[in-house]
């Protein structure tokens, strides 16, 4: 069985798209950091799809439902292995309105930190602790 909110998600991973972000999000979008509301989801989403957006990547399984999806990836940044854990809810009218990521390993390797600095978006910050949070 096919989701069209997890067709578009496939999309915009494949395409790299994140100005079809804003398409895809509610409003009231909870990017699982926690952070809550469209526009930080569609940063953190937009510099995820940046980071990990290479040749590499690539979905190697897929449980999804009528409403939610956990997705299992496959990524190679700077030389580290990555595996990661997608998982996306989604409402009656098919806006994602929860987008939870888990990856290993090292989320907190050093050897990591450079690449999702380079390519993190502006007022997105690296806090103690290892949590990502937004410059105010």
């Amino acid at each position: 069985m096919t989701f069209p909110t997890l067709t578009a998600w496939h999309g915009l991973v494949r395409s790299r798209n994140t100005k079809g972000l804003n398409s895809l999000l509610a409003n009231n979008a909870i990017f699982q950091s926690p952070q809550a509301g469209k526009t930080i989801t569609r940063q953190y989403l937009s510099a995820a799809l940046q980071v990990f957006g290479n040749d590499s990547f690539h979905y190697v399984r897929e449980v999804a439902g009528p409403r939610d999806a956990v997705l299992e990836l496959e990524v190679e940044i700077d030389g580290i292995s990555v595996n990661g854990v997608d998982m996306l809810k989604w409402d009656d009218e098919g806006m994602v309105v929860e987008f939870k990521v888990r990856d290993r390993p090292l989320a907190n390797d050093p050897r990591r930190l450079p690449c999702l600095r380079g390519r993190s978006r502006p007022g997105i910050r690296r806090r103690k602790g290892g949590l990502w949070s937004m410059d105010e």
